[in-house]
């Protein structure tokens, strides 16, 4: 279950940031329009819901992780430990990533609730950008190999 579920997070996370940069792209595009339509609200709320779903996923591999990522040990925040492994799963990217899901859910609520169509549009562009900057930094790349992280 626990590799099932962690092939899963890791495919979804390229649905979820290709959305996000779907919603920013929409927003930048939009902004002179003046219109917020249909089409734009469902963009910006299934980005939400693909991250809220990785959120999920990604809280079940923590608390099912059975010492494979995340080792509770003396001197586990240390980087000293697994090149820095233990101390990125079971701290950096966790805080990281539910930091930029509260921020880019709190963006796609002012939006919704602003005043005018081209303020919707820029708030979705401010709060998406800020989100997708921490998703893209607390992502474990491949080219960190201390962290063990893969492409899929």
């Amino acid at each position: 279950m626990y590799n099932g579920l962690l092939h899963t997070h890791s495919g979804l996370r390229w649905i979820a940031l290709i959305l996000l940069i779907v919603a920013i792209l929409n927003a930048l595009m939009s902004k002179g329009k003046n219109s917020y339509v249909k089409k734009d609200k469902m963009i910006n709320l299934f980005t939400m819901i693909s991250l809220h779903t990785q959120l999920l996923i990604g809280l079940v591999l923590y608390f099912l992780n059975d010492k494979h990522k995340i080792s509770f040990q003396k001197g586990w925040m240390s980087s000293d430990l697994a090149g820095g492994m233990y101390r990125f799963f079971g701290m950096e990217h966790l805080v990281g990533m539910i930091l930029a899901i509260v921020i880019i859910t709190i963006g796609r609520k002012k939006a919704e609730k602003a005043a005018t169509n081209d303020l919707k549009h820029t708030k979705i562009l401010t709060w998406y950008t800020i989100g997708l900057i921490l998703i893209l930094a607390f992502i474990p790349w491949p080219f960190r190999e201390a962290l063990g992280g893969a492409w899929f």
